[in-house]
């Protein structure tokens, strides 16, 4: 199955007009590399039946499976399951326990109408997903060699339906187990990445390897088919391992979406707490650990001192320290991190304090930040240049992951500056 031609077809005016980011096709993308499915073609079209038969009719030609996202809501422009349906020559029928699975829900909230029941019309003789996360289920049906799957646009329902119903519905069409890892690495760029093990993964078939960019880090997935699961892992576990030995201090972690989900679980099992003081940030460092179930073991809380005045009076940073050094600088990023870790009683204590744009200060470009760990035994620092390029988002971002990287080696009993990491001329890294 993982040589088959897939193609996903996002289906939504608003993708086209900018209104909504298309995030449908990347997850689900990523969805399907983990199980070792290529995508070919991503289509985005509008709520148009013109053209979206048009773009059925070019994907049943050119793809082995077809993956719609969007347009199986119950307004007269969702006719994502019609067109699909007309193009195969698949009847749509009514299904009673999604009906009355509409009724129940929607009874509860608002005022029931006709439209609604629309979604409840399935393909023939196809597959149902029930979408436990909204009200349009999603579907599937195989005609004439080719396998077509629908789910729902938004996000909130695409992502956990794809999950939990999708892939156990592709993994039980082949005889064969396909199992994928993702070595997860900061601090080393995709093409560097790339450069290290380019002539292995161009001579690897099965178990394969490829390097992945993130926003700010990047991953290396290992995917193996096999006749079972264990004899999949198996086939992995060497090149795996492999990869660990070469990267080194720069893998955090395996099958984990983010630093802050490595460092979490590690600090918790040494019965650990830190506390974090951002200004640039703009609490992104602490939203990103309360997002996690759990965090509250380990995360003691913060504060967002955005100002040089909010600095003084919160921290009790003393103003003078900030006229003379600026506040964008190691000291008052050391003087954040150490007040911070007093205030609160945290084990660790976290400064941030830079420029995220679009001005400078005089000083330092943008995209200059400095971040600081406080221990009991001492305080770290670490100087940090983006680009004056980057957006704000991503410096936001990037100096969070620096902020959890340095947790993550002081745990581990790592360098936590390393020069060789983190030197402001290897623009490649980030």
């Amino acid at each position: 199955m993982n040589n088959m031609n897939t193609e996903i077809i996002s289906v939504g005016t608003e993708l086209l007009l900018g209104h909504v980011t298309n995030t449908d096709a990347r997850d689900v993308s990523e969805m399907l590399s983990q199980i070792g499915i290529n995508v070919r073609y991503h289509t985005v079209v509008g709520d148009n039946p013109q053209r979206l038969a048009e773009c059925a009719r070019i994907a049943r030609d050119r793809a082995d499976i077809i993956i719609t996202t969007g347009g199986l809501g119950p307004t007269c422009d969702d006719l994502t399951k019609q067109i699909l349906c007309e193009t195969f020559g698949v009847p749509l029928v009514e299904s009673k326990a999604e009906a009355d699975a509409l009724y129940d829900y929607i009874r509860g909230g608002r005022q029931i109408t006709p439209n609604n029941f629309v979604q409840a019309l399935v393909p023939e003789g196809g597959t149902v997903f029930h979408n436990e996360w909204g009200t349009a289920p999603g579907c599937a049906f195989e005609k004439d060699g080719k396998i077509v799957i629908m789910v729902p646009g938004p996000p909130v329902e695409c992502d956990p339906m794809f999950r939990a119903c999708v892939i156990p519905y592709l993994k039980k069409l082949s005889d064969e187990q396909i199992v994928s890892h993702s070595v997860r690495i900061f601090g080393i760029g995709e093409s560097a990445v790339d450069d290290i093990f380019a002539e292995e993964m161009n001579a690897m078939t099965n178990p394969s390897m490829a390097p992945y960019a993130k926003e700010c880090d990047c991953l290396v997935q290992v995917t193996a088919k096999a006749g079972s699961e264990a004899e999949a892992e198996a086939m992995m576990a060497p090149v795996i391992a492999h990869v660990k030995e070469v990267l080194g201090d720069y893998v955090y972690g395996m099958d984990v979406e983010c630093l802050e989900e490595a460092v979490l679980p590690q600090l918790r099992e040494r019965g650990l707490t830190f506390a974090a003081a951002e200004s640039c940030t703009g609490g992104e460092v602490a939203k990103r650990m309360t997002d996690i179930p759990g965090a509250s073991a380990v995360f003691v809380g913060g504060a967002v001192t955005y100002t040089n005045e909010a600095k003084a009076r919160l921290l009790g940073i003393d103003p003078a320290l900030i006229e003379e050094k600026g506040a964008v600088s190691c000291e008052v990023a050391r003087a954040m991190a150490e007040r911070v870790r007093e205030i609160t009683g945290a084990d660790i204590g976290l400064g941030i304090t830079g420029l995220a744009g679009p001005d400078g200060d005089g000083v330092h470009p943008v995209g200059t930040v400095f971040i600081a760990m406080a221990v009991r035994e001492q305080t770290y620092v670490r100087e940090v240049y983006m680009g004056v390029h980057r957006t704000r988002s991503f410096i936001r971002r990037m100096a969070g992951n620096h902020a959890y990287d340095m947790i993550r080696r002081w745990l581990g009993g790592l360098e936590i500056t390393p020069d060789n990491i983190f030197s402001t001329n290897r623009p490649d890294l980030f």
